[in-house]
């Protein structure tokens, strides 16, 4: 397949037959695989982290119910798929930055029928705050950035209350971060939105959650921990249903071992 020049990052995006799964291709930006889509099954999740964040969305409302889910960070669009896929008729808003990137992925990697996905280009954060997106969200996907090299202005309480602001009563806020050992700026971020719930109106940081690898929370080596936050207390059944959905070995932290993970 061909590429494309994003102008915005000034990288080189393009998508490749993945060798490994028959009608699988991969989204790679700047040289680095970005995304994974199974055009054939796009229920399947080829990626670990973005498979823990689809464990999470299919606990956030009764099995084949349509939600209303943001994706600030589209990609190849495979989160989007895998909603489609499983909750027909969602009715899904995608925010990103490289206005290339979304019209090279639809054109070569194309949505599946039925799919209600309006495309919002431009800032996550200025979308938020000032542009088309009405209403709340069942589920908001944050998978913008990864380590120290994160748009501060993403990173930040008060971007994650904004976010809070536009959440639904009963929904989920996920946010994937990747990071490097010691894990500064994952703990640093679950700092930051365990202040945002702590801030809400009679509040508390009881609603937050991380998930990973078992490996990830030593600290020891690179990968992605996904945070998530509700606005209600984190249901200790979602627990036991994230631990039993993998991907293997599945950690889940909430409460004083999350709080004592994000205080180093």
């Amino acid at each position: 397949m061909t590429g494309r020049f994003l102008r915005t990052s000034g990288l080189h995006a393009e998508i490749e037959p993945d060798e490994r799964v028959r009608g699988a291709y991969v989204l790679s930006i700047g040289g680095a695989e970005q995304s994974h889509v199974d055009l054939q099954d796009p229920s399947h999740v080829f990626y670990e982290y973005l498979r823990r964040i689809a464990n999470v969305v299919d606990l956030a409302g009764p099995a084949g119910q349509p939600l209303r889910c943001l994706h600030l960070g589209a990609g190849a669009l495979t989160l989007a798929r895998y909603v489609q896929a499983s909750r027909p008729g969602s009715e899904q808003h995608a925010v990103e930055l490289e206005r290339e990137l979304l019209d090279f992925v639809i054109d070569k990697l194309p949505l599946p029928a039925g799919t209600n996905l309006t495309v919002h280009i431009g800032d996550a954060r200025q979308e938020v705050a000032f542009g088309a997106l009405d209403g709340e969200f069942d589920v908001i996907v944050l998978d913008v950035f990864a380590g120290e090299d994160a748009p501060e202005h993403l990173t930040t309480p008060g971007f994650y209350a904004e976010l809070l602001e536009i959440l639904a009563p009963e929904g989920v806020l996920l946010v994937n971060v990747g990071d490097d050992p010691p894990l500064r700026f994952v703990r640093r971020q679950a700092r930051a939105l365990a202040e945002a719930l702590a801030a809400e109106d009679a509040g508390t940081a009881a609603g937050l959650a991380a998930l990973a690898d078992a490996g990830m929370f030593g600290g020891r080596y690179p990968g992605n921990i996904v945070l998530a936050a509700r606005h209600q207390p984190w249901p200790q059944d979602w627990t036991a249903a994230l631990l039993a959905a993998g991907p293997h070995p599945a950690a889940v932290l909430t409460g004083p071992e999350l709080e004592a993970f994000a205080a180093h």
